[in-house]
């Protein structure tokens, strides 16, 4: 009997519902080939529900959530709602409730994508991110005093747990050690000025680094990190680093690697419900144009391929990809692609259905 998955699939808001259509007709495309069956379950959260009820999450919406394989996110944002309602109110609290502890960004250049990096190709520029999820300044611990006074006084707190810092660190390592490229693990922080949080992540590091010999470790402040990012992207092979700065350094990694049009990632939670997702935003003025890229949102659904174990059809729909920037897309920007929306999805699923697995 095939391998069947239950995937709940949040389109969102703005483009969000037409790049997830899109990378629904690649998986759907991959299930066919490979042998599998994939059960697509909508979920209509995000800011056109606030706007008509007031409730981002409705109750037991994040159980239920936790009941499928895997959750495929279009994008969250709308510019009727006050930022970081939607975004604190659903993708943080997806991301904390489920334990979403790993934030992973693949950054790639596939071939016919211009990189804005000079002299740079997709030989130089293939590393992975391993981000922190749940803990450091995104928790939301601080406070207000004497708010709205002169002398008002605003606290933001990064919280560190030895815990939280040692499994991230430890997925980095076995992720290096699976991914099997260069076997090298730079930590990402700032340990010469942040010397309570980064002792604890400089220690975790290389206490747990013992029990790898065969990876190589580096380390490298986060100033530095941006700057070799656009020099010398060739020298990373995975980064791991806290909330905040993996945040920041994945920004500059989309733009290296052509753009928030082809960067994908996933929440991971590796011993429960992991959510994948397009790491632009919703994009609302091309909403219903059929101007935006989907590449974004197919690459996060062959992640979780991936990451559900189907590897094969994970590995030929990045190939059905590749084959699409090589061959047919003009730019990766909205409304610059030659292609509609579902067009660019047509391309890849037409590749995931007969490219060939070993070529």
């Amino acid at each position: 009997m095939s391998k069947s998955y239950s995937i709940a699939v949040i389109p969102g808001d703005g483009t969000g519902p037409e790049v997830s259509r899109e990378a629904m007709k690649v998986l759907e495309a991959a299930s066919a080939r490979f042998g599998f069956r994939i059960e697509f379950h909508s979920y209509d959260f995000g800011g056109e529900r606030y706007l008509r009820t007031g409730e981002t999450l409705p109750e037991g919406a994040i159980e239920e959530l936790g009941r499928h394989d895997a959750i495929l996110l279009g994008a969250i944002g709308h510019p009727d709602v006050k930022p970081g309602i939607l975004e604190r109110g659903i993708l943080l609290r997806l991301r904390f409730e489920l334990d979403q502890y790993i934030n992973l960004r693949p950054v790639k250049l596939y071939p016919g994508v211009d990189c804005p990096l000079k002299d740079k190709g997709p030989e130089d520029i293939d590393f992975v991110v391993v981000r922190e999820n749940t803990e450091g300044l995104y928790v939301g611990g601080g406070a207000f005093l004497r708010k709205g006074t002169p002398g008002e006084v605003a606290i933001q707190e990064s919280i560190n747990t030895r815990h939280g810092v040692e499994r991230c660190i430890r997925f980095a390592f076995q992720y290096c050690r699976k991914r099997n490229k260069e076997r090298k693990l730079t930590l990402c922080g700032k340990t010469n000025v942040l010397t309570f949080a980064w002792d604890l992540w400089q220690r975790a590091f290389n206490e747990i680094s013992e029990d790898y010999p065969e990876i190589e470790t580096d380390y490298a402040h986060v100033d530095a990190i941006t700057m070799w990012f656009v020099k010398n992207p060739e020298w990373f092979d995975v980064i791991v680093t806290d909330n905040m700065f993996g945040d920041i350094i994945t920004d500059l990694g989309a733009m290296i690697q052509g753009g928030m049009g082809i960067a994908a990632g996933g929440n991971i939670n590796p011993e429960g419900v992991s959510m994948f997702e397009p790491i632009g935003g919703s994009a609302p003025k091309y909403t219903g144009k059929g101007m935006i890229n989907p590449l974004a949102a197919i690459c996060a659904g062959a992640m979780m391929l991936e990451h559900l174990g189907e590897e094969e059809a994970a590995r030929t729909i990045e190939r059905a990809v590749m084959e699409v920037t090589a061959r047919h897309v003009k730019s990766l920007a909205a409304g610059r692609m030659g292609y509609t929306t579902g067009e660019v999805g047509d391309l890849v699923a037409g590749y995931t259905e007969k490219i060939r697995t070993n070529p």
